[in-house]
């Protein structure tokens, strides 16, 4: 497995608790497509000979690009990769972006799976987020989507400014109206420089208490579980079949190829991401230079990603792996450290696969951060 990432750092206004790399002017847009045109080129033998099973749009708003624009990057892809004949291709869209004929035209252009960033069907909450669309706009598109696909992912975020239980429960009522194949949903995080920090700071909006924020994360997994979704990594719900292979890449430690400024990369255990800046990216690319950064991961850091992503998934963290991967030391020090998150009832042993309890689904990052070595 494999995959090809193109990051669109566009967007028409700045969400309040964003702080991935974008921009709201388009002003160097044609120049940075050029650009990522090229660095396909200048990276095509920087992924293992097997054919992608993923492209994907992310950013940023990725459906801010015509679907001239996408068809034209898939193309590029095609020209320079070997393609799984049933390889996912998925295009990140808000609401606000939909036009009539538009699903038609992606579709042509080679996208067969939305992501759509609904967020809220609640005015209010949109309006505290900062979204460039309103809840009308998310149902009317909805309906459209499910008109013209069967595989599309629909975004929730909970833990927003002022949300209750109840509202909350509206929200993912709502969405489980229209039988999304595919659910992702993040609990809202204040990020350094964003408006939302300020606005903490400053006491102008009330996020809601930790045990709230708790209980709307387990109030989403009972609701989704209930009708048949796996909880299939922690904030991914899929029915049968619809698991993102895309992201199911990142937390399988397969190999990806990320194009676009601050895109990331993984292969053979080195992280590379390009720099964060529209112009200075593509003056490099134009020159031939790849704005590129590149770590090389060491053993330990390995394994560090290894039970991270394993406790997020509900794979988890097998102990026969650590040991053909890492070596029976890293084996012997995983088991002692997990034996005091068992006496906490946060892990449990499924055969020789350590999983995170159902009550501490929502600490997994903190319990993994627990079970790191900082060297050996």
């Amino acid at each position: 497995m494999s995959a090809v990432y193109f990051h669109i750092p566009f967007c028409k206004q700045a969400c309040h608790y964003c702080n991935f790399h974008f921009s709201t002017s388009l002003k160097y847009k044609d120049e940075l497509i050029a650009a990522m045109h090229k660095e396909v080129l200048l990276r095509k033998d920087e992924l293992p000979e097997t054919p992608l099973d993923s492209i994907y749009f992310g950013g940023g708003t990725p459906s801010l690009l015509s679907p001239a624009e996408i068809g034209s990057l898939i193309a590029t892809v095609k020209n320079h990769f070997q393609l799984n004949p049933e390889v996912e291709v998925t295009l990140e869209m808000n609401p606000d972006d939909y036009r009539d004929g538009y699903f038609e035209e992606i579709k042509a252009a080679g996208v067969n799976r939305l992501s759509v960033g609904v967020q809220s069907f609640m005015d209010g909450e949109l309006m505290d987020m900062n979204r460039a669309h309103n809840a009308k706009e998310a149902f009317d598109m909805m309906y459209e989507v499910k008109k013209y696909f069967t595989n599309f992912s629909l975004d929730l975020i909970y833990g927003v400014p002022w949300s209750s239980m109840s509202t909350w429960q509206k929200n993912i009522a709502l969405a489980l109206g229209f039988d999304p194949p595919h659910i992702s949903s993040y609990a809202l995080t204040i990020e350094p420089k964003t408006v939302l920090a300020k606005q903490v700071a400053d006491d102008k909006v009330k996020l809601p208490h930790e045990e709230t924020i708790a209980e709307q994360f387990d109030l989403l997994v009972e609701m989704l579980t209930s009708k048949g979704y796996d909880h299939y990594e922690l904030s991914s719900f899929a029915l049968p079949g619809y698991h993102s292979v895309n992201n199911s890449a990142y937390w399988q430690g397969k190999p990806y190829l990320g194009i676009g400024p601050s895109a990331h990369s993984f292969y053979q255990n080195q992280r590379s991401w390009n720099l964060s800046n529209n112009k200075q990216y593509i003056k490099k690319i134009n020159k031939g230079k790849l704005p590129i950064e590149r770590e090389q991961l060491t053993l330990v850091d390995q394994y560090n990603e290894f039970v991270m992503t394993g406790l997020r998934t509900s794979s988890g963290v097998a102990l026969n792996e650590i040991k053909n991967r890492f070596g029976d030391k890293f084996a012997e020090l995983f088991e002692k450290q997990v034996d005091k998150h068992l006496a906490r009832y946060h892990l449990y042993w499924d055969g020789d696969t350590v999983k995170v309890t159902k009550q501490a689904k929502f600490l997994v990052d903190g319990i993994a951060s627990d079970l790191f070595l900082l060297n050996l």
